[in-house]
Parts: C-alpha cells; sequence; structure tokens
C-alpha cells in the first residue's frame, strides 16, 4: 500500500452537513411615518445591507407634460443633479463620488423616480447631496441645452433597435392619438427640440415638493439617528401643499391587427403582441400573474418549448404584463405583451405557431405541473431575489407609485401559492385572446407580409421604418 493510500485510508471522514430547519420569509413590511414638510417616508431595516437604498418617488407624470413638451418630465429629472445654486454640476458630482453614491433619476408616467445607493456610513452626506438637488436644483441654460442634445441623439438609436421601435408602433396603436400613452415616454425629436430651461423650471416648480412625495429608506439601520438625518435633510425640503393630478382614464383599441414596421433587407423580424388588461388592484392579477408565466415567463414555458426547443424559431419569447399607471381609483392598466424575435423566413410559420398554442391553451388548459413550476420559481426564489436593499426599496416604491398597500407584495406571495390550476388558467385565456391582441413585427414586409395575411389573425398594414 502506498503512503498515498494508506493516508486516505486512515483519514477520518466526517459525515455530510444536514440541512437546517427552513425559516419562514416574507418580503419586509415596512414602517411608515412623515415628515414636518408633508414628506411621506418609508423604512425598512435590513441587518447586513451596509448599503442603504433610497428611492423618492415624485408624483410628476408625463399626462402633466404642456402640450407639445413631451420628453421635459425627463430632460427635469436628469438635470435635477446637473448643480444646484450652491455648487456646480462638477462639484456636485465629485461630492457624490466621495461618498461612494450612485444616484439616478428617470421619469415614466406615473411620475419621477430618484435612486440612490450609498454606505450607510455616508448616508447622511449622500441625503444632504439629494436634498440640495430637490430643494434648489439649478436649471442653467447650457445644461439643459446639453441634456436637450444627449437626449435628440438617443432617439436615432432607438429607432434602430427592432425591440424599441416595435413598443413606440404598439403605443401608438393601442392608445388613442391623444393620449400621452401613444408616444414615447422621453419625447420625440419636434417636442424635445422645444425644451429649454424655462419649461423645465416650470414643470419642477408646479409638481416637485414634499407634501406629495415619498421617499423610501432601505438597508442596515444600527446605530443610525435616521430621524435626525432625514429631518437635516430631506426635512429642509419646503413647498406649498397640493393633491396629485388626477388622471384621465386608460383607454386602448385591441381589435385584432397586424402591423409591420418595414425594414427591407431585415434577416430577423421582431414581434410584439400584446393588449391592456388589469392592473394590481383587480383580484384576477395573481392569476394572471401565474398563467402568464406558465405561458412564457421562463425557459420551460409553453411558447419556449414549442418556438425554441421543438421548432427552433427563436432564442426565445416572453410574455409578461407590465403596469402602466394606476390611482387605485379604476383609472389604471397594464400593458399583456408577447415578445422575441424570430428569422425572417418563419416569421409565418412562427407565428401560426404560437397562436396554435394560445388555442391549444383556451381549449385544453394548464397542467397541474405547469402551475406547480410557477409557483415554485415565483414565490420559492423570492427570498433571493429580494437579497439587496435596492430590491426591496424598488419594489415598495412601485407599491407607493401604484396606490398599493404596504403588505400587498407579501400578500401577492401568498395568493400565488393559493391559487390553483383553473383560475390560473382561465386568467392568462382571458389575457390573451387569440381575436383580441394588437401585433407589431418589425421586419422586411416583402418577405413576410403575405405569409402573415394568409394566417388571418387580423388585418395587416405596413408602416415605413
Amino acid at each position: 500500500m502506498t503512503d498515498a493510500a494508506a493516508s486516505l485510508t486512515s483519514m477520518d471522514f466526517h459525515p455530510q452537513p444536514t440541512p437546517g430547519t427552513a425559516r419562514p420569509w416574507a418580503f419586509p413590511a415596512p414602517d411608515r411615518g412623515a415628515l414636518d414638510n408633508g414628506l411621506t417616508v418609508l423604512t425598512s431595516h435590513r441587518p447586513g445591507q451596509q448599503v442603504v437604498a433610497v428611492e423618492i418617488f415624485l408624483p410628476a407624470p408625463l399626462d402633466a407634460e404642456p402640450a407639445g413638451l413631451d420628453g421635459v418630465a425627463t430632460i427635469m429629472a436628469r438635470a435635477l443633479f446637473e448643480g444646484t445654486d450652491q455648487q456646480s454640476a462638477e462639484d456636485f458630482a465629485a461630492e457624490l463620488e466621495r461618498c461612494g453614491a450612485t444616484l439616478d433619476a428617470y421619469a415614466d408616467h406615473p411620475g419621477v423616480r430618484v435612486s440612490l445607493e450609498v454606505p450607510v456610513s455616508r448616508l447622511p452626506k449622500a441625503l444632504g447631496l439629494v436634498s440640495e438637488a430637490l430643494i434648489a436644483p439649478a436649471f442653467l441654460e447650457t445644461e439643459v441645452e446639453r441634456l436637450v442634445r444627449n437626449r435628440l441623439d438617443e432617439i436615432p438609436h432607438e429607432t434602430a433597435n427592432p425591440a424599441r421601435r416595435a413598443a413606440k408602433q404598439l403605443s401608438k396603436e393601442l392608445f388613442p392619438a391623444g393620449a400621452r400613452m401613444s408616444r414615447p415616454r422621453q419625447g420625440t425629436e419636434e417636442t424635445v427640440e422645444a425644451i429649454d430651461a424655462a419649461a423645465v423650471r416650470a414643470f419642477y416648480e408646479a409638481y416637485v415638493r414634499p407634501a406629495t412625495a415619498t421617499a423610501v429608506v432601505v438597508g442596515d439601520l444600527t446605530g443610525v439617528d435616521l430621524d435626525k438625518v432625514l429631518a437635516e435633510t430631506l426635512g429642509a425640503w419646503t413647498g406649498e401643499s397640493a393633491e396629485p393630478l388626477p388622471m384621465p382614464p386608460i383607454t386602448a383599441d385591441d381589435t385584432g391587427r397586424v402591423v409591420i414596421v418595414d425594414r427591407p433587407g431585415a434577416v430577423q423580424t421582431q414581434l410584439l403582441i400584446g393588449r391592456v388588461g388589469p392592473d394590481r388592484h383587480d383580484s384576477v392579477w395573481p392569476a394572471q400573474v401565474l398563467g402568464t408565466y406558465c405561458l412564457g415567463g421562463t425557459l420551460t414555458s409553453r411558447l419556449d418549448r414549442v418556438l425554441r426547443e421543438e421548432k427552433g424559431y427563436t432564442y426565445g419569447v416572453r410574455a409578461f404584463g407590465q403596469v402602466l399607471r394606476s390611482d387605485g381609483r379604476g383609472n389604471g392598466a397594464s400593458l399583456l405583451a408577447i415578445s422575441g424575435s424570430v428569422d425572417t423566413p418563419n416569421t409565418g410559420p412562427a407565428l401560426d405557431d404560437l397562436w396554435k398554442v394560445l388555442r391549444t391553451l383556451a381549449a385544453e388548459g394548464l397542467t397541474d405541473a405547469e402551475r406547480e413550476t410557477a409557483v415554485q420559481n415565483l414565490v420559492g426564489v423570492a427570498p433571493l431575489k429580494y437579497e439587496t436593499a435596492a430590491s426591496v426599496a424598488g419594489t415598495l416604491s412601485d407599491q407607493v407609485e401604484q396606490h398599493l398597500p404596504d403588505d400587498y407584495q407579501a400578500q401577492l406571495y401568498a395568493r400565488l401559492a393559493e391559487t390553483g390550476t383553473v383560475e390560473a388558467t382561465a386568467a392568462v385565456v382571458s389575457a390573451f385572446p387569440v381575436d383580441r391582441l394588437v401585433t407589431v413585427l418589425v421586419g422586411d414586409a416583402s418577405e413576410i407580409a403575405e405569409p402573415v395575411r394568409a394566417l388571418g389573425i387580423g388585418e395587416v398594414t405596413v408602416v415605413t421604418g
């Protein structure tokens, strides 16, 4: 016996460790409060999360943008941190960098979101900078002009991107021409060109104020006197109180039809199939989430199983529901959509098979195995999804802007686990009726128009790309 064999024989092997007792998990419920200036504050203490995430929601919706100035909310969001009345843009950026912080802001239909991540030890300093920007942004003409030029440079790139072009066309098709949702979120070349510093400041003064805003703070707050930090930073922000802007009802035309955005010579066709459905306030939402996941939420879903694995048309097709806007009073809606890309010669066959999947789903329903897999993937991995403070803060801010209760996410997971196969089937069939879907295809019309017409899934119209 060799020395190595002898050593191995005499080695003291320890038994394999056994798993511990599973601990119950629920999405963290925040503590709710308010500052003297009316700012609503939600906090969540997450031990071990030394990078604190702060989300500030400003109800400055795109519907509030003045006529002809689509995109002014986006420019205002980007300009907030390009200098204040105390610091230049360069000095502000340098101070932020010294904090080791990242700061971002963007505008969407519900309003403007400001996102901060910073080590907990630098939270007071970083929140002071954010407060300074919210209280006294400079909005210098030169900075606004630069941001306008940057935005104008982005538009051709977005138009050239098939997925972005499809999304733009679907919005135009679904919503009435006069509705803000029918037009690009960040504006068009014509409207962005009209934006100046005066327009940005006017929008800021009309809609950015503490009394209607909400701040979410998530992280390990051990030893942090958060009340004091907030009072000395965001608490110094003043402004008149005001009621949130009432939102008009969302209406949409989901008459079954096909629109081809012509891209001569394209070797692939980008497809986006959609309609408008209920938002998270509707009792059907959990079943709709579950059913939609079974249809196209993962690599094992029905759409991928047929179009990717069996037929090889695509690298992947996804079905999803995305909340557009919600005010909690019945004026909200979500976009229900199927998205992916296929090679040009197989555009017709791929759409034919996609419709067959939908018809089979309506006729035969989901299986218990599909439902079980979806529950495991949606509910079982939730603790991993919310490991970071930023993920928790983002979801809490989603609840705020959609006017949902603080325990909504926790209740959603409970309802997903309780939803049966029959309910999930009914919800997804209702979400994607084969005769009420608007199909947008970005591809070579000369190659795909006739095969698509032959499918009989709706009138086919060709528009320039």
